[in-house]
């Protein structure tokens, strides 16, 4: 089942932001362009279709899937559109894929603009999933950029997810919430990279369960917080079982920015070992000098310290 991509220019290099995609790629996809679907091709192996009540794609993985990819970018050039999407992915025992979505918003109005994404994954026994997941946003209106991912995820036992989310540029205003529950055996590793500049504001809210016998959990977040701009980072692990748990938020603050961070650990098991940890500070003056003596400005000074911090 194809239908063929149909993107202008500006919705071509909002793909490229959040998909690092230069053309239609190989195997499964979706685009969604201001809320229609703009190009859709399923694969032997994977299958997207559409939900009934049209509010989103369900994504089916057969078991033994290897080396295979799936991309769903959302992108909206549509000034004062709101819409709320819920896809589904369902990957089969002992698969090992990636899939890669991420939302990018033009905004050159004077009304709001909001995607507010609701994705699910069943991981199944023994399988494996990397998810990478960028919002950007962009255009000269007044109007905000705002983007509301929900990501709900349920692991059977012996699988892994790895999630890379990111954002980086250009949301005015973003509340993430991610739930995770993880059979014996499962692991999740979850690495966040966020830059907030003018008046955004950005809420990271993370809660994992580790409910079965050796299941880990590692959920690292680096951010830097600029202008008046603020940051909440607030994470849970529950350890119901044998298990180990690891939060990590690692900030730069910079001009009047703020940047609140909330650890949280709930043992429910005596061997369930959990651990937090939280930093949050300036740029050091030493490292802004160094990098001048080899010729940079402060200002490219601190761009470069950003750079490799949030690589």
């Amino acid at each position: 089942m194809i239908k063929p991509v149909k993107l202008d220019e500006i919705q071509k290099r909002l793909i490229r932001e959040v998909a690092d995609l230069h053309d239609v790629p190989e195997g499964a996809y979706n685009f969604r362009v201001n809320g229609e679907s703009a190009g859709r091709a399923s694969s032997a192996n994977i299958e997207i279709e559409p939900k009934d009540n049209g509010t989103g794609l369900d994504i089916r993985i057969k078991p033994g899937t290897k080396r295979e990819s799936v991309h769903i970018p959302v992108v909206m050039t549509q000034t004062g559109l709101t819409e709320v999407v819920y896809n589904d992915f369902y990957i089969g025992e002992g698969s090992d894929v990636t899939i890669v979505a991420g939302c990018g918003i033009d905004n050159c109005g004077q009304q709001d603009s909001e995607h507010d994404g609701i994705h699910r994954f069943f991981v199944g026994k023994g399988a494996k999933v990397r998810y990478v997941e960028k919002h950007y946003g962009s255009g000269t209106g007044s109007g905000k950029r705002i983007l509301n991912p929900v990501t709900e995820v349920y692991m059977e036992e012996d699988s892994t997810a790895e999630m890379e989310m990111v954002q980086i540029k250009g949301v005015d205003d973003t509340k993430r919430d991610t739930i995770a529950k993880l059979a014996a055996g499962a692991k999740l590793v979850i690495r966040e990279r966020l830059m907030t500049h003018g008046s955004q504001n950005a809420v990271s809210r993370y809660e994992i369960e580790l409910n079965g016998e050796n299941a880990s959990a590692d959920v690292v977040s680096r951010s830097v917080a600029r202008d008046t701009s603020f940051q909440k980072f607030d994470a849970k692990i529950i350890g119901n079982a044998p298990c180990s748990g690891h939060t990590e938020c690692d900030s730069i603050i910079m001009d009047k920015g703020r940047i609140l961070a909330v650890p949280g650990l709930e043992a429910n098991d005596v061997d369930a070992a959990l651990v937090h940890e939280a930093a949050i500070g300036k740029i050091a003056g030493d490292q802004i000098i160094k990098l001048m003596t080899l010729g940079l400005t402060e200002a490219e000074a601190e761009e470069q310290i950003i750079n490799g911090f949030l690589k």
